[in-house]
C-alpha cells in the first residue's frame, strides 16, 4: 500500500473576506474528491483571505500511479478554477 500527499498553495485573486473563501475553496474540495476519489481538505492559512494552502491525499497500490494521479492535479485546478491561481505544489510520499 503506497500513500501519498500532495500540498497545494493557492491564491485567491479579489477574495475580500474569509467567508468568500469559503465559498471557493468548499466547491473545489468537493470537486477534488469527485474527480480524483482523494482526500482534500484546507490545512494552512486558515486566517489569509487571499491565500490557502490545501492537502490531497490518495492511496493506491501502485506508487508510480499515485504520483501521476495526485500530479495532475494542480493543472486540473487551473484548467478548472480561472478565479484560483496555483504557487506552489509538492508531493510527498507518507
Amino acid at each position: 500500500m503506497h500513500v501519498a500527499a500532495l500540498s497545494v498553495e493557492l491564491m485567491l485573486p479579489g477574495c475580500t473576506s474569509l467567508k468568500e473563501k469559503r465559498s471557493r475553496l468548499k466547491p473545489l474540495l468537493a470537486a477534488l474528491h469527485r474527480e480524483f476519489n482523494i482526500s482534500a481538505s484546507e490545512v494552512d492559512q486558515h486566517d489569509a483571505h487571499t491565500l490557502a494552502l490545501i492537502a490531497c491525499v490518495g492511496v493506491s497500490t501502485d506508487a508510480a500511479h499515485l504520483e501521476r494521479w495526485l500530479g495532475k492535479i494542480p493543472d486540473w485546478i487551473e484548467a478548472r478554477r480561472p478565479d484560483l491561481q496555483v504557487i506552489d505544489h509538492a508531493l510527498t510520499h507518507l
